[in-house]
């Protein structure tokens, strides 16, 4: 593929193909409880041992709505600055699956509970926004497990009612890039408003990837694909790439398209047809009997609209704005509600600046080499604000910061302590720096005569000797005062 103006093409003799993605985004809702019923929803119970009696759909058993989980919808609506419904219906969506007891799914057809909204993505060329269709609240299936027997399969019904947000977006997306922005903004959001942890791990994050391509400039769709149930972004970058490539394959052969359901073999690094793809007369969607319509009150809506907490777009202005933070830098502390969080935390009583570039650099650094989350930090936000302050007021340099860091790793050590334990200070006594200028000096006296001859690059040598008679410990700044005084 090759990139234009932050867009992909797929090129084929002096033709140039555009991707057209749109996504499904399935959000577990974060509740204790089902959609439905009352049983729990936390993740890794023994299998079947959180199933009620509506989960396994027993004769007679009725679904009672979670109303936390209403609100939790219309939250990750606003947060998605989308239009909230006051009206929707709850439709039965007809199929068989062996870990669907009642046969059909409860979700939302028609009238769902969110209308159109947006997601806005900040692309290395600049912003783009990305429509949202609608949000719709469904149950989630149980789950098929087809690899612990030879001859059968096992079924687990703990996940049977669990409460999805279903996301659907717009075919606004354009290339792979676009899709890992896209789904780390929306988790972004739900994880700010607490509606959606984002798990994909867990499976609390998945969606189906809509895929088709047309000639560049033309404005007709092509046939999609969806590729379902891809549970991680680098799959769906991945899937993406193959699929359109096989669709463009298909064209410039003069092949048809069909549209179709297709799943994502991650070993093989393909995909490829599971079935015929599904409209939604197929599902024979019809108003559910047992749910009333759900009507919402604007005063409930501006309730709701009371507990949104400040989201990713308006910190990262705030923070533009208030601590003069460059949009890239922005951009990064606000990608993550618990990386904003240790960022204010730390920046409280320490110098900003500072506390920026170590927190993208050395602190990140060790995030990512050790896969750890920011709130596995082997380093408190605490104890990283006391070692700026000990850089900032001259008390170690830079360099001995990046040493005491590395030891405070080891059960996030006092950087205090460490300085006064291993003797760490950095020594800013004018007269202690200038008796070993001047033994430097005297030791190598060839080499001043050059320097004064004019050779300037000697600097560095003498600087580097200094630090090194001082252990590293010498006043950066006050070595390169007295030495040019001195030479």
């Amino acid at each position: 593929m090759s990139k234009i103006n932050s867009e992909y093409f797929i090129k084929r003799a002096n033709k140039l193909y555009e991707v057209v993605i749109g996504l499904e985004v399935h959000a577990q809702v974060i509740s204790e409880s089902k959609l439905f019923s009352t049983s729990s929803t936390k993740f890794g119970a023994e299998p079947n041992t959180q199933v009620s009696l509506v989960d396994a759909a027993f004769p007679g058993m009725l679904p009672v709505i979670n109303e936390f989980c209403i609100k939790q919808a219309i939250k990750t609506g606003i947060g998605l600055k989308a239009q909230i419904n006051k009206f929707s219906v709850f439709d039965r969506k007809n199929y068989f699956y062996a870990d669907l007891p009642q046969g059909y799914q409860i979700s939302q057809f028609k009238d769902p509970i969110v209308g159109e909204g947006k997601v806005i993505l900040d692309m290395p060329n600049g912003q783009k926004e990305i429509g949202i269709e609608r949000l719709h609240l469904e149950q989630d299936a149980g789950k098929s497990i087809h690899d612990l027997d030879p001859r059968n399969t096992f079924v687990d019904l703990n996940r049977s009612g669990v409460a999805l947000m279903e996301i659907v977006s717009k075919p606004d997306l354009r290339s792979p890039d676009e899709v890992n922005v896209y789904i780390k903004k929306l988790r972004s959001i739900m994880r700010y408003l607490g509606t959606c942890d984002g798990n994909m791990q867990e499976g609390s994050l998945r969606a189906d990837v809509n895929v088709s391509v047309r000639l560049k400039g033309t404005q007709e769709y092509g046939t999609r694909c969806e590729i379902k149930n891809v549970n991680s972004i680098k799959f769906m970058q991945m899937a993406i790439e193959f699929e359109a490539n096989r669709q463009v394959n298909l064209i410039e052969e003069g092949k048809n398209i069909d549209q179709e359901t297709r799943l994502f073999d991650t070993k093989k690094n393909e995909t490829r047809s599971m079935r015929s793809k599904e409209d939604a007369h197929d599902y024979r969607y019809f108003p559910d009997p047992d749910l009333l319509p759900l009507e919402v009150s604007d005063e409930y809506i501006s309730k709701i609209k009371t507990e949104i907490p400040e989201l990713p777009d308006e910190k990262k202005k705030r923070f533009i704005d208030k601590f003069k933070l460059t949009p890239y830098e922005a951009t990064i502390m606000v990608s993550d509600i618990e990386t904003s969080k240790f960022f204010e935390e730390t920046i409280k009583s320490s110098d900003i600046k500072l506390a920026t570039n170590w927190i993208i650099g050395e602190l990140f650094s060790v995030l990512n080499e050790k896969n750890l989350d920011i709130t596995q930090s082997p380093v408190s936000a605490k104890n990283l604000s006391k070692l700026i302050n000990l850089i900032k007021d001259g008390t170690i340099s830079g360099k001995i910061g990046k040493t005491i860091f590395e030891l405070m790793m080891d059960g996030d050590k006092d950087p205090q302590k460490i300085v006064e334990e291993k003797s760490l200070k950095q020594e800013s006594d004018p007269k202690a720096l200038e008796k070993i200028v001047q033994q430097v000096i005297d030791k190598n006296k060839d080499k001043a005569k050059e320097y004064k001859a004019g050779k300037e690059k000697l600097f560095g040598f003498f600087v580097g000797q200094v630090m090194k008679e001082s252990r590293g410990k010498a006043n950066p700044q006050l070595v390169n005062q007295i030495l040019k005084k001195k030479l």
